[in-house]
């Protein structure tokens, strides 16, 4: 908390960020502005709602704050930035960003919020380092209820991969180096980002679909019609890293490809040992690569789920209930620092601490829950919860006198 202290103009927002923080880390089965102002002993959720709406402060430039303390104790020569995008099914309309889309979060087409992400996967371990709100057309094309969520009037609509550029080159521009970066097909499919990357000279392993289509010395053919072609030798069975369940091995094989754009072009192609199914990729770097260490590569865009998965189960990335844009920005960031800290911590631990052979490695979870439990000591006195359900209950009264004459009045 110490490394973003200076970027609030009080005393106050700066104290109350912190306690935000812990909240996000605690136990709290559900984690909101209400929740968490109880738990950190507030007699209100005013200040934290406060925090995220009104209070001045930069929540961008606390991301970047977040970005150098990632970088700095996670650094890796070999890092790749993983992109990826995660949903969080929301009801109603007025959240910003919200219509219905598709979600990989449900699975299907949902009433849902969907952000863009950045993640920076090294050795040490992997945390955000960057985040990006998918703003839909039905949305920007609407003036009034892009002024309504909190967004200027000239925002422009941007798809995800462009989004995924925009993060890459502040990551870049602001000084950091990474060899390679990797995506599903969404981000594998976009011709301009591949190019932006090419410009860049960085390194891409991009997922793209069966029907993609390549450039070869023999001429263009579909991805999966050059699979049939790779004859059996050329396939070599190596592990992508380790997973919940050991090491996950597949089948690989390699093809060059003949694009014009400088650098050397590659089609990878995956094989499932067990069903046969195939995933194809589609990579680039400056200087001749291994099949190894494109298989590395691949396997890292692992991480960015379980990214996801810690910052939602530990620091309650999808639980906010804001509506605006500057209040989803400020959220999130700050989820995202909790998180960082988790990371942080693991990476530090599994370097100065080596662990007996009768224990796992510590994770972010048993960190987190000997963190809250030792270090952090919430009000739990009665009077205190006492007082928290009389808030609660006027609040909700007022709620309910509120809904009744909204119910009256279109009645009559």
């Amino acid at each position: 908390m110490g490394r973003i202290a200076g970027r609030f103009s009080r005393y106050e927002p700066r104290l109350r960020a912190g306690r935000l923080v812990l909240g996000l880390l605690s136990d709290l089965p559900r984690k909101n502005c209400w929740t968490i102002a109880e738990w950190a002993g507030e007699a209100s959720p005013h200040g934290m709602q406060h925090l995220l709406s009104r209070a001045v402060w930069d929540a961008d430039a606390v991301r970047d704050d977040v970005r150098e303390y990632v970088v700095e104790h996670l650094h890796d020569e070999a890092a790749v930035l993983v992109v990826d995008e995660t949903g969080d099914v929301k009801e109603g309309t007025h959240t910003v960003g919200v219509q219905r889309q598709y979600t990989g979060t449900a699975g299907r087409i949902e009433n849902s919020q969907v952000a863009v992400h950045l993640v920076y996967a090294g050795m040490r371990g992997h945390a955000a380092v960057d985040r990006e709100l998918y703003i839909p057309r039905s949305r920007t094309c609407d003036p009034d209820r892009c002024r309504a969520a909190g967004l200027g009037e000239d925002t422009v609509f941007a798809t995800k991969p462009e989004l995924a550029r925009t993060m890459i080159e502040r990551f870049l521009d602001a000084g950091h180096h990474v060899g390679r970066v990797t995506g599903d097909e969404v981000y594998g499919g976009s011709p301009r980002l591949r190019t932006a990357l090419e410009e860049r000279g960085i390194g891409y392993v991009l997922a793209v679909a069966c029907s993609a289509e390549m450039h070869t010395s023999a001429g263009k053919f579909r991805a999966d019609a050059l699979a049939w072609k790779v004859p059996k030798r050329a396939w070599q069975k190596l592990s992508a890293g380790r997973g919940a369940k050991g090491q996950r091995f597949c089948d690989w094989a390699v093809i060059d490809l003949a694009e014009p754009a400088p650098g050397r072009h590659q089609l990878l192609i995956r094989r499932n040992r067990s069903t046969g199914e195939l995933a194809y990729y589609r990579c680039h770097s400056t200087t001749p690569t291994l099949l190894p260490t494109l298989v590395t590569v691949t396997g890292s865009r692992w991480r960015v789920e379980e990214t996801f998965q810690t910052e939602k189960g530990l620091a309650g990335l999808d639980e906010h209930q804001v509506r605006r844009y500057p209040s989803w920005a400020r959220w999130v960031t700050l989820a995202m620092l909790a998180h960082a800290f988790l990371a942080v911590v693991r990476a530090d631990e599994h370097a100065h601490r080596p662990t007996p052979d009768d224990l796992i490695p510590l994770s972010c979870n048993e960190i987190c829950r000997l963190f809250i439990t030792l270090v952090v000591q919430p009000a739990r006195d009665a009077a205190h919860r006492l007082a928290w359900s009389d808030c609660r209950r006027r609040h909700q009264a007022r709620s309910r006198t509120s809904h009744y004459r909204r119910q009256a009045a279109s009645q009559t």
